[in-house]
């Protein structure tokens, strides 16, 4: 014959056993106060061994429709008998479901939920403050707000001329959401309603979310600026080279096929890989900018054109020295015996015929193929075919290097090298992949009207091209001071 001493330490045994030695998990169903409140209950039990058994029982022969309220009423029964505490219990039934169950409060009990963030909701906030976004919460509580307050809250917030974010998750936030300028409804917990009248839904309930998405709209916004910056610097050079030729009444460095191929094909696999692009190492650290800012503001401008027009200097400056100069940093431009002219003369080969006295040697170029003249002045139209080739690989190299300046619009490319987008170097390498393919086969090159170059005159075009990184960069940095001097007087 056991004891009840015994027995009990037979049935704790079990039960650790069974605790122990058990793979299945509980989970909660419902809404999260019920749900804690059940968790609650099964952690305590109920302590007397009769109110478990007029539990059960009544459950036995209760009908289903009123068994839970009927269980709950013999608790709160069970509870007020033996409980000598007072406290006051304010509570509001308006679910249907428990409508069985409403009695006059006895004031026996008051629960405490503990509902903290989570964990990675802390760093999100600091985050936002970072990057000039205000988070609410945190001494800016709004309690028993109806519908037409959240309203007059966003309201009075965009009025304010703030952009404002709104999250919510049940009906009644509905309006509100609507209102703000963007609507963030809750995927999980959110009802339908909500839902419908957001603008975005996180699939996830996580705050940290919309800051991740945060990020990644000025990622993608900025990716979009770095497109128009690389396009429209490099079209500038285009148009101030061919500008420059007229002006300056030489002939053309550059035929209408060749522009052709340079927007349409060496110019596209940059451009494209440049959607590609990281966000930037600070992006978060950044203010926000107003709806109201110019895609292209007018420092952007500016630096547009002094990398256009160097653009336009660099590709017709090669083509004049290619006439005019015998050498250049120590590079000998004369080696393949083709004749020099002064400028002068450059600029005003349309009066060629009256010349007297002048005749143009024959010269050869990659290949052992040898350009010669009937007429001494077709040396500005045929001749120019390997200075007309110098100017297209030094327009073609100088937008490579400068889709390098359009990684990022202020970050120099030590903070931001080019190994961080790997698509873009791709591109690059495809790029100057179909230049030395026109290059050097020889249908292409006739059809281009262009002949092949040594390495000598490949290390001048390099010359020529590099310093456009250098100049961007100068211009970043002047962008960087200019920004740290506003701050600082607007803080002082």
């Amino acid at each position: 014959m056991l004891t009840c001493n015994q027995w009990q330490r037979y049935v704790q045994s079990a039960m650790m056993l069974g605790f122990f030695c058990n793979g299945h998990l509980f989970r909660a169903t419902g809404l999260p106060t019920e749900a804690a409140l059940k968790v609650l209950v099964e952690k305590m039990g109920v302590p007397d061994i009769d109110a478990r058994n007029r539990i059960r029982d009544t459950q036995v022969a209760a009908d289903y429709s009123i068994e839970r309220s009927t269980v709950k009423l013999v608790c709160c029964e069970w509870w007020a008998k033996i409980s000598k505490r007072i406290a006051t219990l304010e509570f509001d039934c308006v679910r249907k479901s428990m409508s069985v169950i409403v009695r006059k409060p006895t004031g026996n009990n008051r629960l405490l939920v503990k509902d903290p963030p989570r964990y990675e909701v802390d760093k999100a906030i600091e985050d936002c403050r970072e990057a000039g976004v205000k988070v609410m919460p945190g001494g800016k509580v709004f309690s028993r707000a109806e519908p037409k307050h959240k309203q007059e809250i966003v309201r009075m917030l965009k009025q304010m001329g703030e952009i404002v974010a709104m999250t919510g998750d049940g009906v009644n936030d509905a309006p509100a959401l609507k209102l703000a300028d963007i609507g963030i409804a809750m995927g999980i917990t959110g009802t339908e309603v909500a839902k419908e009248a957001s603008d975005m839904v996180l699939a996830d309930d996580n705050f940290s979310t919309i800051v991740s998405a945060i990020a990644e709209g000025r990622s993608i916004y900025n990716n979009m600026k770095a497109f128009i910056r690389y396009m429209i610097s490099s079209n500038i050079g285009e148009v101030i080279s061919i500008s420059l030729t007229a002006v300056m009444g030489i002939p053309e460095c550059l035929i209408p096929v060749q522009l052709l191929w340079v927007n349409l094909v060496t110019d596209g696999p940059p451009a494209t890989a440049l959607g590609f692009n990281p966000a930037d190492v600070d992006i978060m650290r950044k203010p926000p900018r107003n709806s109201n800012d110019p895609l292209i503001n007018s420092w952007l401008l500016f630096r547009y054109m002094v990398i256009g027009t160097y653009v336009g200097i660099a590709t017709v400056g090669i083509f004049v020295m290619w006439y005019t100069q015998a050498s250049f940093m120590g590079i000998n431009l004369v080696s393949d015996g083709h004749t020099l002219v002064g400028l002068s003369q450059l600029r005003n080969w349309g009066e060629c015929p009256t010349w007297s006295n002048f005749t143009a040697a024959a010269f050869t170029v990659s290949g052992g193929n040898t350009i010669t003249f009937k007429n001494p002045c077709d040396y500005f139209s045929i001749g120019k075919v390997k200075a007309t080739t110098l100017s297209l690989s030094v327009l073609v190299a100088i937008e490579m290097f400068n889709s390098l300046n359009a990684l990022s619009e202020d970050n120099s490319l030590v903070r931001m090298p080019p190994w961080r987008n790997p698509w873009l170097l791709v591109a690059m390498s495809v790029s100057f992949g179909l230049h030395f393919l026109i290059l050097y086969v020889p249908f292409l090159a006739d059809v281009f009207g262009i002949v092949p170059l040594s390495l000598n005159e490949w290390f001048l075009v390099i010359l020529f091209s590099a310093p456009v990184v250098l100049i961007d960069e100068v211009l970043k940095l002047i962008g960087r001071r200019s920004r740290i001097c506003k701050k600082k007087d607007k803080t002082a």
